[in-house]
């Protein structure tokens, strides 16, 4: 007989199960998680998405905050382009979306437009199932921080110390121009009054009575090569200029408020310090946070960002932030010595709360090795003293 060698069966066949979950193994991550999230009401944050009428159906909102969730969870950080890949070929994504595609773009409108606000909070839920769970204890707190580099450019800094030195320079500058006009406007009496401060409504009233006084039109003012200037329009000039320098000066010392000495222009939040990754090898300093983490049990139970360059700044913004999260203080907050200062001792003491974070300038004992070594050198000195 001839042997007949053509396959008439196809290898990319159809086959059971037809459930995903049926394909995952019963202790896999993506159920763990499913589970954990099935017990949170997180219908709760969904509230601001619009409702259409007319096209296509959405997205289902709570697969696609569940499929954000558990992409940042196994990669720590994953892209948009990342996500939509995930539910084309990731069974665990597939199975969160139920088989549906989001593109990037629709991941991106969802996380910036409805999440975005809420983050915190479903941060929080999702500790708080997670403790009731595995009974946290909250009362013992391990804190530690690290300096991160801000999404800024670097050359755009903003000193507060450069700034007063230059609006203490500008009140000269303004002192030295009304003097000036107050010899030309003499034959009218008028004298204007001239201080060690200034503010910028005080220039503007300056302005506004000079206008009055010698019948100003803006209009006829010239400009450009050729042309001279009358001496009315270049006081005009000069005032309105140190009107907006001084208004500029006020706004870089506003931001950078009482508590920190600097800021970038491209993102006023963000604050110039000394980080660990000098990548650029010169000692320079970097617009950068300060991310704080209170860890308990294993568990991330607090995360708080700070513009503060020291540690020890850090700790009572994180303790208010612990109180207004859980209700109370922790008992045992344990930090190194970056954390020990007067002041956090002087909080944990009126909050009764443990201090057990060491003061920077304690000194040190000495180790016990140490200790023997030194008493038996002392020792065979002794015995060779008495030989001898």
């Amino acid at each position: 007989m001839k042997i007949s060698t053509i396959n008439y069966n196809n290898p990319k066949q159809g086959y059971l199960p037809l459930f995903l979950s049926d394909c995952l193994d019963l202790l896999d991550p993506v159920l763990t998680f499913d589970r954990l999230m099935g017990g949170i009401n997180l219908n709760k944050y969904l509230t601001d998405i619009p409702e259409y009428t007319t096209g296509r159906l959405r997205y289902n909102p709570v697969n696609m905050l569940k499929t954000v969730l558990f992409g940042f969870m196994t990669s720590g950080y994953c892209s948009l382009r990342e996500l939509e890949d995930n539910c084309k070929v990731n069974i665990r994504f597939m199975y969160l979306m139920d088989h549906q595609t989001p593109s990037y773009r629709t991941f991106g409108y969802f996380i910036n437009e409805v999440l975005q606000d809420k983050i915190e909070n479903i941060f929080n839920d999702i500790n708080q199932a997670i403790f009731n769970e595995e009974h946290v204890d909250l009362q013992h707190i391990y804190i530690d921080g690290s300096k991160f580099e801000a999404n800024a450019n670097k050359y755009t800094w903003v000193w507060k110390k450069a700034t007063e030195k230059f609006r203490y320079k500008l009140y000269k500058k303004i002192t030295v121009e009304i003097e000036e006009i107050n010899k030309e406007i003499a034959w009218s009496e008028v004298q204007i009054s001239t201080n060690s401060e200034y503010v910028p409504d005080y220039l503007n009233e300056i302005i506004d009575q000079l206008m009055l006084l010698w019948d100003l039109d803006i209009s006829t003012f010239v400009y450009g090569s050729g042309k001279r200037k009358s001496k009315e329009q270049r006081h005009y000039e000069h005032l309105t200029g140190f009107c907006q320098k001084l208004q500029e000066y006020i706004e870089k010392i506003d931001i950078c408020g009482p508590d920190r000495n600097s800021y970038s222009k491209t993102d006023k939040s963000a604050t110039f310090m000394r980080i660990k990754t000098d990548y650029m090898g010169n000692d320079q300093l970097l617009p950068a946070y300060n991310v704080q983490i209170g860890v308990t049990d294993e568990y991330i139970a607090v995360v708080d960002v700070n513009h503060y360059r020291s540690d020890m700044d850090c700790f009572i913004p994180l303790m208010k932030h612990f109180k207004q999260t859980y209700g109370f203080y922790p008992k045992y907050p344990v930090a190194d010595a970056g954390y020990g200062s007067y002041n956090n001792y002087i909080f944990c003491e009126q909050n009764g709360i443990e201090k057990y974070m060491k003061f920077q300038c304690l000194k040190r004992k000495p180790r016990i090795e140490s200790t023997m070594k030194i008493h038996f050198v002392q020792l065979i000195l002794e015995l060779m003293n008495k030989v001898s």
